[in-house]
């Protein structure tokens, strides 16, 4: 069971449009597949540290596609968050899946925005399913109208859209499509979903969201307006406690997906994974106490994450390549 939120009036596209980078906006005529390609660079670059500390890991062959990916994921969440309007960023959703469907239609209708320009390529190249996009922009859409979810199956439903499919887009760049590797980087992505969530309680509260399962929170003796008014109380730390065994349990169900890939694919699944495992040791560090200050590592953890990452790739024994396995 979740809760639903009411929605405002709607905003014009153009004014919609307007709240986000101008850059982001549809234009009028595609460009070329080169300034494209050079568009989805910029901005995986510009936008994500640890996107920019990660793609030093993948090979030349797989850098642009990776680009690619993240440029939709990137704008798409923009979309879904950094509107402002509710109504108006289910609209931009709409207009950016017709541009989705263009990329997927071939000959019979062309995209626009650079992002599905070159993410073509990427779709033919790999032939990546297009559920596993438009899948994201359910969970966006979903954040527009739940603001609640009852019970943790809920929330894992929840995740099943925002955090699931990204997993499987980077093991299609990398050659792997069966339905094994899938289910282990599901536990994997899910758990950094939940690492995020409990790291952003004040902030997601701010915006309407609550994503702790409404079910815990009796159970523990927390309610709402303890969140609202940030009372790190010893009942919400416990929760809290709670919660980050619960989110270090899902990782450990994904570990064995190391052992399953290639070496390089290896070393970005163990960055993020432990990079999603130092979280919750913040939270621990400050005993629990999230509301009112956002939980992060330190510049020091952070290099030495990468530092233990690059020393495992140039230790570690070459894996065969991935074969094709059957969906």
């Amino acid at each position: 069971m979740t809760t639903a939120a009411s929605h405002p009036p709607t905003a014009p596209l153009s004014s919609a449009w307007s709240a986000l980078p101008p850059e982001y906006a549809i234009p009028d005529h595609a460009p070329s597949e080169a300034e494209a390609r050079d568009y989805c660079r910029r901005l995986a670059r510009s936008h994500y540290e640890n996107f920019s500390v990660a793609s030093w890991f993948l090979p030349e062959r797989l850098r642009q596609h990776f680009f690619n990916v993240y440029a939709y994921c990137r704008i798409s969440d923009d979309l879904g968050d950094e509107v402002g309007d509710t109504a108006a960023s289910l609209q931009l959703l709409d207009q950016w899946e017709t541009e989705l469907n263009a990329c997927y239609d071939g000959h019979r209708t062309r995209p626009r925005h650079p992002v599905f320009v070159a993410l073509a390529e990427t779709v033919r190249k790999f032939e990546i399913p297009k559920h596993e996009f438009a899948d994201l922009l359910t969970a966006f859409r979903q954040d527009q109208s739940i603001t609640r979810y009852e019970t943790f199956d809920d929330l894992l439903g929840y995740c099943r859209y925002s955090a699931n499919p990204v997993g499987h887009l980077v093991l299609y760049l990398c050659g792997y499509r069966d339905s094994e590797c899938q289910l282990l980087s599901d536990y994997t992505c899910t758990a950094l979903q939940l690492a995020n969530f409990w790291q952003d309680v004040s902030a997601d509260f701010a915006k309407g969201r609550i994503y702790l399962p409404l079910e815990d929170l009796p159970r523990f003796g927390v309610s709402e307006e303890m969140i609202r008014d940030g009372e790190n109380t010893s009942a919400f730390r416990e929760m809290m406690r709670f919660e980050v065994e619960r989110a270090r349990e899902w990782f450990t169900q994904g570990l064995p997906l190391v052992a399953e890939v290639d070496r390089t694919l290896a070393t970005d699944i163990g960055l993020f994974s432990r990079g999603g495992q130092e979280i919750l040791n913040a939270i621990e560090r400050q005993d629990y106490a999230v509301l009112g200050r956002r939980p992060a590592m330190s510049k020091a953890r952070k290099l030495a994450l990468v530092a233990r990452a690059a020393l495992g790739k140039l230790l570690a024994k070459p894996r065969e390549k991935p074969r094709e396995k059957q969906r």
